[in-house]
């Protein structure tokens, strides 16, 4: 799963939540409580505050700070990765290590050894063991084959920035009619015949485009903005009216784009001197009074997405897509990285704080985004549905990660 980072919000789908786990009902009630109280900035705002502001999370543990039991040993030398450098450190500097709930973490881990990385295939008979193991059991495990690495970038800079994803779910037909106007793709039969492939304008307005598309529709959309949310987002789930009558529910998984390069529609308005509020809710307003200019808004980003439908059965209704990893991401427990900086299948320790939340806690790198460059950069995948896209739309602050790496 490829995705793009922007502020989202859908409104017509349903309620996703008699879907949603204990643990995802969890998070979403606690995360979103809280930024409905504190509305955070959207990804076209000013720059996540430095530590010196409030809302910034607090320095990291001083290096003298007491070692929790088992990590008293010396310390290994530092390690570098193509974007970023890894400093080693006492457990006792992760935030909140001694109160996450790592058994929740352990099932987005168990879904990391379906497609294991080195050196983490080793280690995975011992996590599938762990699983029942208590949350005590667990970390003492973490602190017994693992060292935590801080992770800078280059210029030695440890703070970073935190933003979020999800899964939207959206009312479909099979075929055209009825309102349903807006066509998701697969990838054309002439793909491989041209790159970059047409710009989006291109594909809606010249019959060589059209043409190369012919029949290539898995379903088709109400509204072009819902097309834009699932284009950037890289999977969703389809509430889909068959021909017969029957609804079924599949999921479109991310399967190439045009190669054309992506800008942001937010960014696009803002610069027009259009709006203030590039978020989903702010664009949806602005068409609203500028319905004339859809298309201009549209073709602001020449980039364009094709999918694959995937059967959704009950088992793989309760992860998310699969993320970049090859493996279903686990909400609240995975995260998109820059492969550069944190290779795939990396445990890595999180730590953000905003203006009224704070998420301390075990998540897994297991994805990737064009929007996820630089060392300390990550995007925190909510789950799937409206709150979840609720979350995803507001969540931008500041970031500190930690790298677990096999002694």
């Amino acid at each position: 799963m490829v995705h793009h980072t922007m502020a989202t919000s859908t409104t017509s789908a349903s309620s996703a939540s008699s879907k949603i786990s204990p643990m995802k009902l969890t998070l979403l009630r606690l995360v979103s409580t809280a930024l409905i109280v504190g509305t955070l900035a959207a990804c076209s705002t000013a720059p996540a505050p430095s530590p010196s502001r409030p809302g910034a999370i607090a320095a990291p543990f001083p290096s003298s700070a007491a070692p929790l039991p088992g990590d008293s040993g010396p310390l290994p030398s530092p390690m570098a990765q193509a974007k970023s450098r890894w400093i080693p450190v006492r457990w006792a500097e992760l935030p909140g290590f001694t109160d996450d709930a790592l058994y929740e973490a352990w099932n987005a881990w168990i879904k990391s050894c379906e497609r294991p990385q080195p050196p983490f295939t080793a280690l995975c008979s011992e996590v599938r063991q762990l699983s029942i193991a208590t949350t005590d059991e667990q970390r003492a495990w973490l602190i017994a084959r693992f060292q935590p690495y801080r992770i800078e970038g280059m210029d030695g800079n440890s703070e970073g920035l935190l933003t979020a994803y999800y899964e939207p779910m959206m009312d479909a037909a099979r075929q055209p009619g009825n309102g349903y106007t807006v066509p998701i793709y697969r990838t054309p039969a002439s793909f491989g015949s041209r790159r970059p492939w047409y710009t989006r304008q291109q594909i809606d307005t010249l019959p060589e485009a059209q043409a190369a598309l012919q029949g290539r529709a898995i379903a088709w959309l109400r509204d072009p903005i819902e097309s834009m949310v699932l284009h950037i987002q890289g999977s969703g789930r389809l509430r889909i009216a068959e021909a017969d009558g029957s609804v079924s529910v599949v999921r479109v998984a991310y399967a190439g784009t045009n190669d054309q390069p992506y800008q942001s529609v937010g960014r696009w308005l803002l610069d027009q001197g259009a709006t203030r509020d590039a978020t989903w809710p702010g664009i949806r307003a602005w068409l609203a009074n500028n319905p004339q200019r859809t298309n201009e808004l549209l073709w602001s980003n020449p980039r364009y997405v094709f999918f694959r439908e995937e059967a959704l059965s009950p088992l793989d209704a309760g992860f998310g897509p699969r993320g970049a990893q090859g493996v279903p991401l686990t909400p609240g427990r995975s995260i998109a990285v820059d492969r550069q900086s944190i290779p795939y299948g990396t445990p890595v320790w999180l730590a953000s704080s905003g203006p009224q939340v704070q998420l301390n806690r075990l998540v897994m790198a297991q994805d990737t985004g064009s929007a996820i460059l630089g060392a300390v950069r990550a995007d925190f995948f909510t789950g799937w549905g409206p709150e979840a896209g609720d979350i995803a739309g507001r969540l931008k602050q500041n970031l500190r990660l930690w790298a677990l790496w096999p002694k």
